[in-house]
């Protein structure tokens, strides 16, 4: 008797998934390599589709049996776009509303998942081995793949749409500092100046909007650090993967359903400095942890470094401000942009062009000059390197501003010169 089409199944794949799910432990599955699973899969579709008599082809059956795998042990359709090493970013705005960012460039795919309901078992199979849940009582979570990758996600009421899963990969290759010279995100005189002020341990923040390449850039900054330093990363979500030997990682974690045993990005700064760190490598500032990032970064924990969402320096140190002004802590504003000032000695400003290239268009460093308005200390941002549009793409070019902070790079590298220093 061949299959037909009934009420409860709109094919005959739908018809075979639904019966392989009962044919066969899933658990056991796991236990077995990828080439093992695959042949027990097949042997079980070939056995459903002898025993019913269902007329399906061998394309069709070999696309039910990369479905099965792929939802079962992968991502289910988007299965591909993971894999693919030039997809950094996939976006699921809905089921079939599904767009990736290649080359810096955002794409519409054609792939699509079966619906809603779908999308939601891809989530809830993600999130259950990490101990998380994504439901009305908690609609936008934030987690970190096995693999390194980044997951956000939305659910409605919050959106309008049922599902909105953003994915940011995992870079398997660590790009270095000659790949972004020829890449043409700086040239070799600015990397061989940024390698100078990272080994004589100023404090550096990278300075961008959002996809600009930070974290990428903060990762091939940690090259240059010494293999003698001990070095604490503190994130809300893991994402650096820093190239050196003595590396403490910390993350911060949510409060769980009843609200308690949350642990921010403050309470791991506080507790780093008990750490005995050489170096402190924050993946992010967003909030009132940046009087702890800067306080840490002015008494003795030198060569520290972070990132903050900026579209220019100005910004930047704008922004700085209200987060420590937001701190709890009894500051003023000229009291903290005096901090600022006195924390931070570099700052690189990354952007990315409309073609989608990431560049670092300039390097700055914040002043406090004697002159005020009132009781008011007013700080300056100046060029060292800006980007020149009338040169070739992507050059900076140095601009004959000498650095207060020449004199700390002087002191550790007695060979160190650049421009007309």
């Amino acid at each position: 008797m061949n299959f037909t089409i009934d009420d409860n199944y709109n094919c005959p794949s739908e018809y075979i998934e639904k019966k392989i799910a009962k044919e066969i432990e899933v658990s056991e599955l796991f236990k077995l390599q990828p080439a093992e699973r695959f042949i027990k899969i097949k042997n079980a579709l070939k056995e459903i589709v002898n025993k019913e008599k269902i007329l399906i082809g061998d394309k069709e059956l070999s696309k039910i049996i990369k479905e099965i795998y792929e939802n079962t042990f992968e991502f289910g359709p988007i299965s591909s776009l993971m894999r693919d090493d030039k997809v950094t970013e996939i976006m699921l705005n809905n089921w079939d509303d599904i767009y990736v960012e290649i080359d810096g460039l955002i794409k519409k795919t054609n792939i699509k998942f079966k619906s809603s309901q779908h999308v939601r078992n891809l989530i809830e199979k993600i999130l259950s081995p990490l101990g998380l849940r994504a439901d009305e009582s908690m609609p936008m979570v934030d987690a970190r793949l096995e693999n390194g990758s980044r997951i956000n996600i939305v659910l409605s009421p919050v959106s309008l749409n049922e599902s909105i899963v953003t994915i940011r990969k995992f870079k398997k290759n660590i790009l270095g500092i000659d790949d972004l010279i020829e890449l043409e995100t700086l040239n070799k005189e600015i990397a061989d100046f940024i390698k100078v002020c990272v080994q004589c341990k100023l404090n550096i923040i990278l300075s961008g909007a959002t996809s600009t390449g930070k974290t990428t850039f903060l990762n091939i900054l940690s090259n240059f650090i010494s293999p003698l330093e001990r070095v604490v990363t503190i994130e809300e979500t893991l994402e650096l993967n820093l190239n050196l030997d003595h590396v403490v990682r910390l993350e911060s974690r949510p409060p769980n359903l009843e609200g308690k045993g949350e642990i921010t990005i403050r309470d791991l700064i506080r507790n780093s400095l008990r750490m005995r760190p050489d170096r402190i490598i924050v993946g992010e500032i967003r909030g009132v942890e940046a009087i702890d990032v800067l306080q840490a970064m002015n008494t003795g924990h030198d060569g520290s470094m972070t990132t903050v969402h900026a579209n220019s320096p100005v910004d930047m140190v704008s922004r700085l401000e209200t987060m420590l002004l937001m701190s709890g802590v009894n500051l003023n504003p000229s009291s903290a942009r005096r901090i600022i000032s006195s924390s931070i000695d570099l700052i690189i400003h990354l952007e990315r062009q409309s073609d989608g290239q990431r560049a670092v268009s300039c390097l700055s460093e914040i002043i406090a000059p004697k002159k005020t308005i009132g009781l008011n200390t007013i700080l300056e941002i100046k060029d060292i390197y800006a980007f020149q549009k009338e040169k070739s793409k992507n050059n900076l070019s140095y601009t004959g501003y000498i650095p207060g902070f020449t004199n700390k790079i002087k002191k550790r590298s007695e060979d160190f010169a650049f421009g007309n220093i």
